[in-house]
């Protein structure tokens, strides 16, 4: 899954310690998920969602490889 939660804190002027704090979690944790090894929970993904009010699915974008085929 790919995600724009360094863009989007970018675009906030916002660090990823600043980030964490708002979300409960630490600046590593920002920066695993900013780098795409490691995937929130459905809790945090909208608590992100909400930090940069834009919807979850603006924030995550399944991959090829994360998409259901049949």
């Amino acid at each position: 899954m790919k995600n724009s939660i360094k863009v989007e804190r970018a675009r906030h002027d916002m660090t990823q310690e600043r980030l964490a704090e708002l979300i409960g979690v630490s600046r590593q944790t920002i920066n695993s998920m900013e780098k795409n090894k490691y995937v929130p929970s459905t809790v945090l993904a909208l608590r992100l969602s909400a930090v940069f009010q834009i919807s979850v699915n603006e924030l995550f974008e399944l991959t090829d490889e994360d998409r259901i085929t049949e």
